[in-house]
């Protein structure tokens, strides 16, 4: 296994495929899953010519379960010695979700020369929770409910999401994928539980909104208009909104784990990023 040992001792693992003196893709996951949520991109870019990237997020996947550092500062800080680990210059990065979040975090304080472009799909930042400064946000008692529901029946709460809101599986008509099903609950419940409880606040409560106005490289924001976990009123034309260069890609009526039951449709536009 590849990993690095962050500066507070904790193992990060992380994937490193393709020629390194390509340029290089890092991929960021969501809440509570792992760097495998990305097999499809990282197979796909590999195959265009690319250097794939991706790391679980600590307290997640095959990295420490972490009691401490799970939080954004702290996440984004893991990325920067990742980067300058593998010395990673003019990197595109990807985050999905909570790894919208922590690309926007890592990305408004990356050194000069490490980013090129950035990519937030389906994610959460400018913030999520409400409060008297984001009303339309969601109210706190949801997130409540995910760390009671963690605490209770970690394996039934992660199926549940799996199975219903995430994929879009609770819709009429939706194709469901047990495989998408089983890979998700695998993925999380490999994580930490201590690390994942203290990630529902991370990926709730930090508001992004100035991290997304210190951004001077493009990016794309990718967001399913039927994300039932990040709404795309408050997030896609939100986080746009922010953003020195950012461009908005909206999806009809795709869900929130649209990577994974359309990449057929989200990887060639994010070629098309990547070329531009």
């Amino acid at each position: 296994m590849a990993t690095i040992t962050t500066k507070d001792g904790t193992e990060i693992f992380y994937k490193d495929w393709g020629s390194k003196d390509a340029q290089p893709i890092v991929f960021h996951h969501g809440w509570p899953l792992s760097s495998d949520d990305w097999d499809s991109q990282m197979l796909y870019f590999l195959g265009q010519g690319y250097r794939v990237i991706a790391h679980d997020r600590r307290g997640h996947g095959r990295s420490s379960q972490t009691d401490t550092g799970n939080e954004m500062d702290t996440y984004a800080a893991d990325v920067a010695e990742l980067a300058a680990a593998l010395d990673l210059r003019d990197a595109i990065h990807v985050g999905h979700s909570t790894g919208g979040g922590e690309v926007a975090r890592y990305v408004a304080r990356a050194a000069p020369g490490r980013v090129a472009k950035a990519v937030l799909v389906g994610a959460v930042p400018p913030v999520m929770v409400k409060s008297d400064a984001h009303p339309d946000g969601v109210p706190i008692e949801v997130f409540d409910g995910f760390r009671a529901q963690l605490i209770t029946n970690r394996a039934e709460f992660y199926r549940e999401i799996a199975s219903g809101p995430f994929f879009g599986f609770n819709r009429d008509g939706a194709k469901v994928s047990q495989g998408l099903i089983d890979n998700w609950s695998r993925q999380g419940l490999a994580g930490g539980a201590k690390a994942q409880y203290d990630c529902i606040k991370a990926f709730s409560e930090t508001d992004f909104t100035e991290d997304l106005k210190a951004i001077d490289v493009p990016v794309l924001v990718m967001h399913g208009t039927d994300d039932q976990i990040v709404p795309f009123a408050h997030h896609g034309p939100k986080a746009v909104e922010l953003l020195k260069n950012g461009t908005l890609k909206a999806y009809d009526g795709l869900p929130h784990g649209m990577a994974q039951t359309h990449p057929e449709i989200i990887n060639p536009d994010l070629l098309a990023f990547f070329r531009s």
